[in-house]
């Protein structure tokens, strides 16, 4: 059980790192803490004691308490920290734990550890993440982008890692912060998907469904590229249709607009998923109706996560460099943190030809 200072001083704490309370914000008096929490005025001030320490607030006598610029003063305690921060969209399943492996190798083999945050592809929980990495004085961040097709809502905090230098290197996709010059380690979607689709229309399909994820980057593109394949055939162009959905969206409904699709009049050859976690999904909501893989529909897949090859029947996908990816970042934040050169890398993906799509006439 929290005592009672602990639950003023989390609670002060958490609007703070929330940016509820800014840089620079009066706090309220401490008779509105005592109110609020329900405490006395010696909790509220042991509480507000244990902020000024940890450099989140300070007084001015005679004028109140504020905000202080708790970033900046944690930054300058130590310069000699031998922590790296991963942030990612995930980090316990999916391609993810092979991407954290890969850099954790390098990471490791320079002398640091690895402090690992998770946003779920929430901005607010980005928020969290940055904040604890800048709280607990990270060397470097390797960072996968939230929702970044969206504008982010954290710009304050990355202007702050801009002001601080911190070696930034970004992972999957990037966000548009010109203040902020870091390298990326992202793969070639637009192009690898252009290729999967024009590989299904080789194989004779015309009417093809794309299902794509559209608040991330990696969707988007990967949906241009499906776009772009389409228009070099010009002829099958309007027979091509396209779900997009948002990383929050439950996934009952999006597998109930493909399944609207499939039963329509117009059912489509084929189907063309954002990534391997979908295509399972969708390989198993076509069989509950009673339709055959490949031989009423095929589906592909991105990623080549490890166990598509073992699915009945093996999706065919693109190559993702899992491990290289995370290895790659990895070298090129240490590159940063030595004040080497660190340039960006694309991956070109490799299609992957399994058992999920049939060839028709």
């Amino acid at each position: 059980m929290q005592a009672k200072y602990e639950i003023v001083e989390d609670g002060v704490k958490e609007k703070i790192l929330a940016g509820t309370y800014a840089i620079g914000d009066k706090l309220p008096t401490e008779t509105e803490l005592m109110n609020e929490y329900n405490v006395s005025r010696y909790t509220v001030r042991r509480a507000i004691g244990d902020l000024e320490n940890e450099d989140f607030v300070y007084r001015i006598q005679g004028g109140g308490m504020y905000v202080n610029d708790w970033q900046t003063a944690q930054a300058n305690k130590n310069n000699s920290n031998r922590m790296i921060g991963v942030i990612a969209t995930h980090i316990a399943n999916y391609i993810f734990p092979s991407i954290i492996s890969g850099a954790d190798q390098i990471i490791s083999d320079n002398g640091f550890s690895i402090l690992l945050a998770n946003t779920h592809n929430d901005p607010k929980l980005e928020r969290r993440s940055l904040t604890t990495m800048l709280q607990s004085n990270v060397a470097g961040l390797i960072i996968e982008p939230t929702q970044s097709t969206i504008p982010t809502s954290n710009r304050d905090l990355y202007d702050k890692i801009a002001e601080l230098g911190l070696p930034v290197v970004f992972i999957n996709a990037t966000y548009d912060l010109p203040e902020l010059s870091a390298p990326s380690v992202t793969t070639n979607d637009e192009g690898a998907m252009a290729k999967l689709t024009n590989y299904l229309i080789d194989q004779g399909h015309e009417r093809i469904l794309g299902v794509f994820q559209v608040d991330d980057v990696q969707g988007v593109n990967r949906m241009n590229g499906f776009i772009k394949a389409y228009q070099e055939h010009a002829a099958i162009a309007l027979k091509s249709n396209i779900i997009m959905y948002q990383s929050m969206d439950p996934i009952k409904q999006i597998l109930a607009k493909i399944e609207h699709a499939v039963k329509s009049n117009s059912r489509p050859t084929a189907i063309v998923c954002y990534n391997d976690q979908l295509a399972i999904r969708v390989i198993d909501m076509v069989k509950s109706l009673n339709l055959s893989i490949p031989d009423d529909i095929s589906i592909t897949g991105f990623d080549d996560y490890n166990v598509v090859r073992y699915i009945d029947p093996a999706i065919t996908t693109m190559s993702h460099e899992k491990e290289r990816m995370g290895h790659d970042a990895a070298q090129l934040l240490i590159n940063l943190i030595s004040k080497k050169p660190a340039k960006s890398i694309v991956y070109d993906p490799e299609m992957i030809v399994r058992n999920s799509v049939k060839k028709i006439n």
